[in-house]
């Protein structure tokens, strides 16, 4: 058997150790007890020469003094071949009188030389069962954070791969290169808001050949970090008075934020946009100066689509139902700040208002219809640029 003593530090270390770490006694006794299983058994083929697996056997630890025993499940038989796993009838009845052929009998086989033995495999399966216990504490507690923005300290940068490894309080999070933004520096000690895409439990799943753990992948391009940051500095859409319905986001360049307030009294934009621009301004300056137009959403679709088109006005929109597709009027002058450049504005407009937009200045309208060949319906779904 283990010394009494011996075992009793281990209970003291258990305990201290489930304190520091935040780790359930029972998940590390678990672990010892296992150790030990695993030592017996490695131990009785040593000195058999029988394989562990047709050893079965029951670890009893004490979780107050910390004595050991270890039983071996043996079936009662009349000529014994399998020493490890069967138990003469006579002896089986020399344990009790009321054994019977093929009964299950429970022998004690703690060895007197089994404590440095146990005592060693049990330190390295402990080990072992505490940095798991760790690691499912840190998924337990990320993947809770999912679709959450964290705050991301930079802690190094693969220049081959240029993933970005971020500090997120106890855990490591990657940010790959599709999710970073230009404007962004990654130096070491940099901080900056970001994203949780998603938490797996083993990074090794999700990126082979990385090392074992749970992996905390972050995006600063993705638009629920916009929706995230808004939520923090507007109280408003904390209580739920004013509602963000959609967002359309080309990360570094440009987002269009479209929110809604049932209350007729709420300004939603104004709601947004804060005293002296203060609440934009702070989300903009988080996001590397990317501009942001917050837009008042509406029921109606062709209220909505020509409020997406900001800055431009808009004249006119004929709206397909049957399409979902519109057809938008503008001013000669306000046809290029309609589209945008390179189509950013008519692009990000359609992606937030889930609408196909053509757009067509006055001139190009008149001309239509001087020519009857006008129709309400778009041409496409892209514009006319």
């Amino acid at each position: 058997m283990i010394d009494k003593n011996e075992n009793k530090e281990m209970i003291e270390a258990v305990a201290l150790l489930a304190k520091e770490k935040n780790i359930s006694k029972e998940v590390l006794f678990s672990a010892i007890e296992e150790a030990l299983k695993s030592a017996y058994k490695n131990n009785f083929n040593k000195q058999y020469g029988v394989a562990p697996s047709s050893a079965s056997v029951r670890v009893e630890l004490d979780r107050v003094t910390g004595a050991v025993r270890l039983y071996a499940r043996k079936t009662v038989v009349q000529w014994v071949i399998d020493d490890a796993g069967e138990i003469s009838i006579e002896d089986a009845q020399k344990i009790q009188p009321s054994y019977q052929e093929d009964d299950i009998v429970e022998v004690e086989v703690t060895p007197n030389n089994f404590r440095r033995v146990a005592a060693q495999t049990a330190k390295q399966v402990i080990v072992q069962k505490i940095r798991e216990a760790e690691r499912g504490k840190v998924y337990d507690d990320f993947i809770e954070k999912e679709n959450e923005i964290l705050t991301a300290i930079v802690h190094s940068v693969d220049p081959e791969t240029r993933d970005v490894y971020v500090e997120l309080g106890k855990t490591e999070g990657v940010l790959e290169p599709a999710q970073q933004m230009a404007a962004d520096v990654y130096a070491p000690g940099e901080r900056f808001k970001v994203y949780v895409l998603e938490v797996v439990a083993d990074r090794r799943l999700a990126r082979p050949g990385a090392k074992h753990g749970p992996q905390v992948s972050v995006s600063r391009i993705h638009p629920g970090l916009v929706k995230r940051l808004f939520e923090l500095e507007v109280p408003e859409i904390q209580s739920g008075v004013v509602q963000i319905k959609s967002i359309a986001r080309e990360a570094g360049s440009r987002t269009k934020m479209a929110v809604h307030s049932a209350d007729p009294m709420i300004d939603p934009v104004g709601s947004c946009v804060g005293p002296r621009g203060q609440r934009v301004e702070r989300v903009v300056t988080e996001l590397r100066g990317e501009k942001i137009d917050i837009i008042k959403w509406s029921s109606d679709p062709a209220e909505f689509v020509a409020n997406a088109l900001n800055p431009a006005h808009v004249i006119n929109v004929f709206v397909s139902d049957k399409e979902k597709a519109c057809r938008v009027v503008v001013p000669d002058n306000q046809l290029s700040l309609a589209i945008g450049k390179e189509g950013q504005n008519a692009r990000l407009a359609a992606r937030l208002t889930g609408w196909k937009i053509d757009i067509k200045s006055q001139t190009q309208i008149d001309a239509e219809i001087a020519s009857g060949e006008f129709s309400e319906e778009p041409e496409s779904e892209e514009p006319e640029i």
